[in-house]
């Protein structure tokens, strides 16, 4: 009688290792299209296929996973302001650009719409709201500084919040669902007032 030989059990498949830089990616998204308080921890382990523990020992926390999705926003998918705001171009165009350029940037994703760091900035969580803050202070200097080379001193504080004004509208309004065309035209209505500013003729 033959004696039946039992084949050996098939080896485990390893799971591939935690790609962090892919989570950072996949948050990232989550991020900009609910904002930081309304993605939870078990939003973010099922959106990244890990449990609890993993994510904390692959981020450290939720708020440093937060941080760095917006860090990855600011490097490479932020509006690109200098390339808008170059030397040489009459201001009120430049900065008329900017805002049309930010009503495409806005738009351009259905599922990520608007700024990402301008709507950080109004979440309710203290230290969310101050990451983006610290994020936003840069390309205010940008856009202010801009200003101050090419308007009255007295007038520079004034003419900036304007633009930011109108920047952080065209966010809210993208969010909201309005349409390209429309920020594009409210852009042009807005940049209206700037020739004025800077007494170019349209």
């Amino acid at each position: 009688m033959k004696s039946s030989t039992v084949p050996p059990p098939a080896p485990r498949q390893r799971r591939p290792a935690f790609d962090r830089e892919k989570g950072v990616e996949i948050a990232k998204a989550l991020f900009h299209a609910r904002g930081y308080d309304a993605v939870s921890i078990a939003d973010l382990t099922q959106a990244l296929e890990i449990n609890p523990p993993s994510l904390y020992a692959a981020y450290g926390s939720k708020l440093a996973l937060f941080e760095r999705t917006l860090r990855s926003y600011r490097s490479t998918d932020f509006l690109q302001i200098e390339k808008i705001l170059r030397a040489g171009r009459p201001p009120a165009e430049a900065l008329t650009d900017l805002m049309m350029a930010a009503a495409r940037h806005y738009t351009r994703n259905r599922d990520k719409r608007g700024c990402m760091i301008t709507e950080a900035v109004q979440a309710d969580d203290e230290q969310a709201c101050a990451l983006a803050g610290e994020l936003a202070r840069e390309p205010r200097e940008q856009i202010r500084n801009y200003i101050a080379a090419h308007a009255p001193k007295s007038e520079v504080d004034r003419i900036t919040d304007y633009l930011l004004l109108n920047l952080r509208g065209l966010s809210a309004y993208a969010r909201l669902g309005y349409s390209q065309k429309k920020l594009i035209d409210c852009s042009r209505t807005a940049g209206r007032a700037l020739e004025g500013e800077f007494g170019e003729e349209g």
